[in-house]
Order: C-alpha cells, then sequence, then structure tokens
C-alpha cells in the first residue's frame, strides 16, 4: 500500500474518532451456498517471511471466508496494517472476517477501524454474526468488556437462543491454553457459558502456535496463534491438549456443510498436520 493510501487511512480514522460504535450489524455479507471453505489464523501480519507464507497459503486456496484472529504488529496502528498487514493478509481482504487482537485494540480507531471500514464500506461493529456453508459464524471480542451482563453477552445470548448448534465463534484470546507464555483468559469463559448447547467450535488466537483442545462443554477449541510470529512453546502435559505444534507456521482450514465440519491444521508446505470432523443440529 502507498505512503498515499497511508495517510488517506489515518484521515478517515481522525474524522471517525470519538464516533460512537455501533455493534451487533453484520458488515460480512451472509451466504446461501451450502457448502464453503473457510480458513482461520491470528498473531502473523509482521512482515516475516512466515506471515508471507503462511498468507500466500491462504490466498492460493481461494476461501469463501477468512478469518483473521487478531493481532497486527506491532501497535495495530494506519502505518502497521498498511506496511504489514495489507501485504500479507490484505490479499484475502475483501473476503475476511475480522476480530481484534491485543495488539491492535489501543489504537482500533486509527487502524482496525479504518482499515477494515475501507475494505468493507462500513466501521466494523465489534461484535457480529454471518452465516456461510449453512452454518452461522460469531466474531466476539475478548478486549472490551465480556462480562455476564455486558452489552455483549446480552447480545450473545439473543443470537444463539434459537434452536441448534451449526455455530463457530471466534475471539482473540484462549481460555484453554497449554502454552507457556501467557495463561489462559478465564474471564472468556463467560463466552462459552453463553455458547454451551448451541455451538461445535471456537477458534482463537493469541498463542503462537496450534493446539486443539479436548470437548469443554460440547464444543471443541482450536488456536491458530500461527500466522507468522515467532512461536511460542508449548507444555505437550497439559491435560486437555489434544494436538499441539510449536514448530511450524500454518493456518486452519474448515470445510462447511450442512450438520458438519471438517477442520485441519495445515502448514505452509500444504502437510495437514491434525485433522477432526464435528457434527451439528441445524440452527433453526
Amino acid at each position: 500500500m502507498s505512503t498515499a493510501v497511508v495517510v488517506a487511512i489515518v484521515a478517515v480514522a481522525l474524522a471517525a474518532a470519538g464516533a460512537e460504535q455501533s455493534h451487533g450489524r453484520s458488515f460480512v455479507p451472509s451466504s446461501a451456498e451450502k457448502r464453503a471453505e473457510v480458513w482461520a489464523v491470528g498473531d502473523g501480519a509482521d512482515g516475516s517471511s512466515e506471515s508471507y507464507a503462511v498468507s500466500r497459503m491462504v490466498a492460493r486456496a481461494k476461501p469463501d471466508r477468512f478469518l483473521y484472529l487478531g493481532d497486527v504488529y506491532p501497535k495495530g496502528t494506519a502505518a502497521d496494517f498498511a506496511e504489514r498487514y495489507e501485504p500479507t493478509y490484505g490479499r484475502v481482504a475483501a473476503v475476511t472476517a475480522p476480530t481484534v487482537g491485543n495488539h491492535e485494540s489501543g489504537n482500533r480507531e486509527y487502524g482496525y477501524d479504518p482499515y477494515w471500514r475501507a475494505v468493507h464500506g462500513s466501521t466494523p461493529p465489534s461484535y457480529y454474526a454471518f452465516r456461510v456453508g449453512g452454518w452461522k459464524v460469531i466474531s466476539l471480542n475478548s478486549e472490551i468488556d465480556h462480562s455476564p451482563g455486558s452489552p455483549q453477552l446480552r447480545w450473545l445470548r439473543r443470537r444463539v437462543q434459537s434452536p441448534g448448534n451449526c455455530r463457530i465463534a471466534f475471539w482473540h484470546r484462549p481460555w484453554l491454553n497449554a502454552g507457556t507464555t501467557h495463561p489462559g483468559a478465564g474471564s472468556v469463559a463467560s463466552f462459552w457459558d453463553a455458547l454451551q448447547g448451541h455451538a461445535r467450535l471456537v477458534l482463537n488466537g493469541h498463542e503462537h502456535n496450534m493446539q486443539r483442545q479436548a470437548p469443554t462443554q460440547g464444543m471443541i477449541q482450536l488456536i491458530a496463534g500461527s500466522g507468522g510470529n515467532d512461536q511460542y512453546p508449548l507444555n505437550r502435559n497439559e491435560p486437555g491438549l489434544r494436538f499441539g505444534n510449536d514448530t511450524s507456521a500454518g493456518a486452519l482450514r474448515l470445510r462447511l456443510a450442512p450438520r458438519r465440519v471438517r477442520f485441519a491444521f495445515v502448514d505452509t508446505t500444504g502437510r495437514v498436520l491434525d485433522r477432526g470432523t464435528r457434527r451439528c443440529r441445524p440452527n433453526v
């Protein structure tokens, strides 16, 4: 992205600074297609060769949707989006559904908001939902209030009150974590409580590795913080860890169909490191 575009993004951000953030509406369009391929990864917009390798792999797959699980380095400013995110994961920006990471949350009005406004034509809500491949996908925000009585949790409970559990939720910070760098974010257990019985997969970044945790509250947590930033080591003795990789850059692939999702962790050589299938009850 050129310097002129960086300046334009900053100008838009300044004009929008202080504007009230709308919540809950979807700025990522839903799709009526019954099958879809969705890729997800976070913690990769750092300009590294690994980041470029992961983003090239994702782009070659031509995903129907790409979920960016948060963190644009180093601070998620307009320049960071222009110089780090756009040259890598920007190649799939038009089909991207993002969530806010801790690195960009402090500069959201100058980086994250104007970047995604330019891509999708509206300011990104802090949390939103859309449909793809017969599933509902819910983007939540671990960087703002998510206590049980918060507006975000009230919104989430309304969104999942209808029968069925063909839902996937994603946000940045994981609750279950076998990594040794960050503790699990206990506060996001509120998301899990609201989603229990209503979703099948939870996707997170933040921990720079790949993890699949044992089923908890009817859901499997998949961490794909393997987008290219420095890898974080795993504690392989963690009781809930069913798969872990702390040496490979890569991403998570989801193949969605009615009543079923097939997931796979894929490294930048195209090798499948772990895979599985989850079935669901159709949403009403």
